[in-house]
């Protein structure tokens, strides 16, 4: 794992959208994304939410170290399962509503990289969960990133692009969030 080439890309998404999905769409192996960028980028959100969590509640005893690990396991059963549900949504969308070939690991592809918004601001928070009325609205900039991807990437024609970008990005920023909201649900019910 080369968090290098890691933070370079993440970086090149948020600042140059258009450029970094150029530079993806030439990778050859679509399933690369899972192990050099999603699954490094689950794991620091886990560290985050960990350590941040742990600031929140106190380093004693054990219970706090219980609500860390909870709240660590929500966030990474989140993210991942949020990634491949996006994927399929997203892979779903585009070949019923949009007029693309479909391809599971090109959507995965394009899923795991558009998650850069979420999944920085998933980092953010952990540390500092005060921060989400500014995370909020900044989570809507995976429309831009997906607006940039989505014709190189994903070939989708302009008449569907809009389209596209609207569904994508909400499957994207709702997926996860919802199993979130979930696992946190079933964890309190089960306790």
């Amino acid at each position: 794992m080369n968090y290098k080439d890691l933070f370079h890309i993440a970086f090149l998404l948020i600042s140059s959208p258009a450029r970094a999905w150029e530079e993806i769409r030439v990778v050859e192996d679509k399933r690369k994304v899972l192990m050099d960028f999603v699954y490094p980028m689950i794991g620091l959100c886990g560290v985050s939410v960990f350590i941040g969590s742990l600031w929140t509640m106190g380093w004693g005893g054990p219970e706090s170290f219980r609500y860390a690990m909870t709240q660590c396991c929500a966030v990474a059963v989140s993210l991942f399962g949020g990634c491949f549900l996006s994927a399929y949504l997203i892979n779903e969308l585009g070949m019923r509503f949009c007029g693309v070939t479909g391809d599971i690991y090109r959507a995965q592809q394009f899923a795991g990289y558009s998650l850069v918004v979420v999944l920085l601001l998933k980092i953010i928070l952990g540390i500092l969960p005060d921060f989400w009325i500014i995370a909020l609205p900044l989570q809507f900039y995976t429309l831009y990133v997906v607006w940039e991807g989505c014709m190189p990437v994903m070939q989708v024609r302009e008449q569907y692009r809009l389209r596209f970008t609207i569904g994508a990005s909400l499957a994207l920023i709702l997926c996860p969030w919802l199993i979130e909201r979930a696992f946190t649900w079933l964890t309190v019910m089960l306790n």
